[in-house]
């Protein structure tokens, strides 16, 4: 008569049930995780692909057909692509290390300067507005021969600071992509599913940053406008009369 198998020993018993739900816990896990590789997959594929592009367009140097406005201050009209770069940041998710965001900056310029000048109550509101869409200048005052000041002025650099950020929520599986400056001095949010953010929509975006369509915004819903305040209606601003470019 051959002798009775062991009794499991409770740690055995123990160490199987959690060896089990381990495994279970995984298989619902794996496609979790595959989700949010995928994303992150694709937002290297977008740093790739634009780090590639502003490496050509510095060569290039290709016209932009923008207007950027800060009615009734100034205009900057078709700019050139001057330089820019493509960063990255990288954070820790369920175990795996995945892109916080994609961040494309680049600068537009133009030559010569813009020279403004103001009735002295208005520098102020200027000052706020250039300030605000991240224009570099320099003031001074204009004085009489009694030193009385007579006006405010100006000479405003016309380069234009832009960015594009690709930020992913990886839990709900959407990317929102804010563009800063791209083709106004405002900033807009559109919001893709994992799954769109491809070639075809880089290409769009890429077209309307040269501002040769602009398909791209018509691609996803808008989920955040940083409007440009309007001017009191009291506001000296209103009086502002640009002199013009001054050639450097």
């Amino acid at each position: 008569m051959s002798p009775a198998p062991d009794k499991p020993t409770l740690l055995d018993q123990l160490r199987r049930q959690s060896v089990a739900l381990q495994a279970q816990e995984g298989a619902k896990r794996r496609p979790v995780e595959e989700a949010l590789q995928d994303l992150d997959r694709r937002l290297w594929r977008v740093f790739r692909w634009f780090d590639e592009a502003l490496h050509h367009l510095e060569v290039i140097k290709p016209g932009v057909a923008h207007a950027f406005r800060l009615d009734p201050i100034l205009a900057i009209e078709s700019p050139h692509y001057d330089r820019g770069f493509v960063s990255y940041r990288r954070r820790a998710l369920a175990g795996l290390e995945l892109l916080e965001h994609v961040e494309v900056f680049y600068r537009l310029a133009k030559d010569g300067e813009i020279m403004l000048k103001v009735p002295p109550g208005a520098a102020l509101g200027v000052e706020e507005r250039l300030r605000a869409a991240h224009l570099h200048y320099h003031y001074q005052t204009e004085t009489d021969q009694n030193r009385v000041v007579r006006h405010g002025v100006f000479r405003v650099t016309p380069e234009i600071a832009s960015s594009i950020r690709f930020a992913p929520d990886y839990r709900r599986q959407v990317v929102e992509v804010t563009l800063r400056n791209v083709d106004r001095f405002e900033a807009v949010a559109l919001e893709f599913g994992a799954e769109a953010i491809d070639e075809t929509v880089l290409e769009d975006l890429f077209r309307f940053v040269m501002g040769e369509a602009s398909t791209f915004l018509r691609r996803a819903p808008l989920v955040g406008v940083g409007a440009r305040r309007p001017e009191p209606r009291s506001s000296p601003a209103s009086t502002i009369a640009p002199v013009g470019a001054v050639a450097r």
